[in-house]
């Protein structure tokens, strides 16, 4: 077949500019872009909630902030404090009884405040109080446990001697912004805390084993001496839904009330990641949830 002197010239032509484009992609590969999913991902969430803040446990590098430095009203995640103190003393015996006491009961009511239905008389285990503290969020639970290790003579000294000891604890920390008067976020004005500390002391807890065992316990039955010597089973459902509905979910703890509003510290891992955080004054139970998977996934995609 002939080809004329143009057609070789074309041909010529269309040799050359495949020649530059091959060596062209041999020299420097076409730059990478983002997927639109992954770029959703990425983009930092709008949450309803005040305060918010995100970290990777790992390393302590800051993932999030809103508001993370305001002090808030902490709602129940004031037992993260109670139950860090009880798991920090000297020669805790994790099996050792307690009585549950009226006072406990009358403080419940009195106050209309969550609890784990311990029946006065009962005798229950340390450890199955900090299940009843952590799971159902027992302001019950929380005032055995601050009546039994704070030091005094009287409840009311070994209360206020156990609220000294979560206070020490934060100093100890590093939790500049935060202050109880509570063992159970039932405050009187002065019981404080921000997303960022709140965080910081979730990760220090979370160094506790058995903290994390019992954070991440979506449900138990535990069995209790009653005064007659017999027993009986207490059932405790944990109040954060992140477990069981969000992968990777390890705990931490819920929290509420008229002022504290609507608040989450939690904590997940995928892969060798673990992002752990806390959202303060979500609008509602619903929205709190909301947010911490907000948090979480844009911390995973970080």
């Amino acid at each position: 077949m002939k080809i004329g002197i143009a057609g070789i010239h074309r041909v010529a032509t269309v040799m050359l500019t495949s020649g530059a484009v091959l060596t062209t992609g041999a020299l420097a590969a076409p730059a990478a872009t983002a997927s639109p999913a992954a770029a959703v991902t990425a983009k930092k969430p709008s949450i309803t909630a005040r305060g918010g803040y995100a970290m990777n446990s790992g390393t302590g590098k800051s993932l999030y902030t809103k508001a993370a430095d305001t002090r808030r009203s902490t709602g129940s995640t004031t037992k993260i404090m109670t139950a860090r103190v009880v798991l920090a003393q000297k020669n805790l015996n994790l099996n050792r009884k307690v009585t549950i006491q009226k006072a406990y009961s009358d403080y419940i009511v009195r106050n209309t405040a969550s609890s784990a239905r311990l029946i006065v008389g009962d005798k229950v285990t340390v450890r199955q109080l900090l299940y009843g503290l952590m799971l159902p969020s027992g302001c019950d639970a929380a005032y055995a446990l601050a009546d039994t290790f704070g030091k005094g003579s009287t409840r009311k000294a070994r209360v206020k001697s156990f609220i000294g000891q979560m206070n020490t604890t934060a100093r100890s920390l590093g939790l500049k912004n935060t202050h109880f008067d509570s063992f159970d976020g039932i405050g009187k004005g002065s019981n404080y805390s921000t997303p960022r500390d709140l965080t910081k002391l979730a990760r220090n807890a979370m160094s506790f084993s058995n903290f994390r065992s019992i954070v991440k316990t979506r449900s138990t039955k535990q069995k209790t001496v009653t005064k007659s010597g017999g027993y009986r089973t207490m059932s405790w459902t944990n109040t954060n839904p992140l477990l069981g509905g969000y992968s990777g979910a390890l705990g931490v703890k819920t929290g509420s009330g008229p002022e504290a509003k609507y608040c989450l510290v939690f904590a997940a891992k995928r892969g060798g990641k673990t992002v752990i955080g806390t959202v303060l004054a979500s609008s509602s139970a619903a929205n709190r949830t909301t947010d911490a998977r907000k948090l979480l996934s844009y911390g995973f995609a970080k």
